[in-house]
């Protein structure tokens, strides 16, 4: 279906995530441009179709600076070409929005000896009866803490096989959901494909109300376990491909669905007793689990946890929408949209006054660009 290029389906969010935790040096800028191009193309009916028209923006994600740099109008066959000059503290991606929503590229390359001129940036329709699975569910679960409530993590694998991205039907209607364990306490969402706006705690559930583009959506939130003894019911909705139950505690049992005892892991240095299986719709994950143990800290699991994710997550074919650009830089982005389609590429076949007239004009918006963005941190 896609040609042989580089296919960009990514979210911002775990990438945005890595950005800003390595990103810490001083950033040195390039003295060399890069090339960034591509067309952005859309699923229909088995193949795919250039979007002409679409709005294509770079943008560039730093410790110090956040922000659109520049935006272009894709041509007939939905082509596209930036040239920028990138520095060492930042990542580069491009966006283009369709049907109410933001699709995010993977980072750019910047080796100037490398430049990424076969980008296919992939968009697409959108249905609220789009099927979506679950592709994996992991729950990671710490030993008790004084209190004796147990810290779980869950890692959710959203997978949509279809070309239409799933969206939500109503304001009151979920586009996927979760039953939680029984008395969860303090839930919190990680640094996955959907931020806190986008995923829920609701009643006795976790709902995803953000949309689920072609590909995979990861899914990352922490609650507590509360202290009681006895047995820890985790409901299942959705039928799960791969459901992984990560105990600390090894002398505890799991029961339901297809879970079985596995291999033990480690992660962050603990060792865990691993319990594994697919799970059918409808099915009740059990996990036996007395009072009392000793302490343990969460913070340093989730990062650890996170940090893989955003790794797994560059190379997922997953998206997510993300918050629109101020008005006043959509503005500055139109413009210079509109020039570029009028004039890139035609410097041959326009008079030499009204060439010169259109890169100042260019520069001058550009200018303009990094003003409203100076609150973010100063722009190359």
């Amino acid at each position: 279906m896609f040609p042989p290029s580089r296919l960009f389906t990514v979210a911002a969010g775990p990438v945005v995530a890595l950005a800003l935790l390595l990103g810490s040096a001083a950033p040195v800028l390039s003295q060399t441009t890069v090339i960034a191009a591509g067309r952005v193309l859309r699923p229909h009916g088995g193949d795919t179709l250039g979007v002409a028209g679409a709005r294509v923006v770079l943008h560039r994600v730093g410790r110090k600076a956040q922000g659109p740099i520049d935006s272009a109008i894709a041509g007939p066959r939905g082509e596209f070409r930036f040239r920028y000059r990138p520095d060492t503290a930042s990542v580069f991606l491009l966006s283009s929005g369709f049907a109410g929503i933001e699709y995010f590229s993977s980072p750019l390359h910047t080796d100037p000896e490398q430049p990424d001129t076969g980008l296919v940036l992939v968009v697409s329709d959108t249905s609220s009866r789009a099927p979506i699975r679950v592709a994996s569910r992991h729950i990671v679960i710490s030993n008790p803490g004084k209190d004796g409530t147990r810290a779980a993590l869950e890692i959710v694998v959203l997978q949509n096989d279809g070309a239409e991205t799933r969206v939500a039907r109503d304001s009151a209607t979920p586009v996927w959901g979760a039953r939680l364990p029984a008395g969860a306490l303090s839930f919190q969402v990680g640094q996955g494909d959907a931020g806190p706006d986008g995923l829920l705690a609701r009643n006795d559930s976790v709902v995803l109300v953000a949309p689920v583009a072609p590909g995979q959506k990861q899914l990352l939130y922490t609650y507590a376990l509360p202290a009681t003894p006895g047995r820890v019911r985790i409901p299942v909705g959705d039928s799960i491909g791969t459901a992984n139950i990560l105990l600390e505690e090894f002398d505890r049992r799991v029961s339901g669905g297809g879970i079985v005892k596995a291999d033990s892991q480690a992660i962050g240095g603990r060792s865990f007793q691993q319990w594994a299986g697919a799970v059918p719709a409808g099915a009740v994950l059990e996990i036996d689990f007395p009072a009392g143990g000793s302490g343990w800290v969460l913070k340093g699991l989730v990062t650890i946890v996170a940090l893989t994710l955003a790794l797994v997550g560059m190379r997922a074919l997953s998206r997510r929408p993300v918050t629109p650009v101020p008005v006043q830089q959509n503005a500055i982005l139109d413009q210079l949209a509109r020039l570029d389609a009028r004039y890139a590429g035609r410097e041959a076949e326009v008079p030499a006054d009204e060439w010169g007239a259109y890169q100042e004009e260019r520069a001058r918006l550009k200018a303009d660009l990094a003003a409203k963005l100076a609150g973010k941190g100063r722009l190359s």
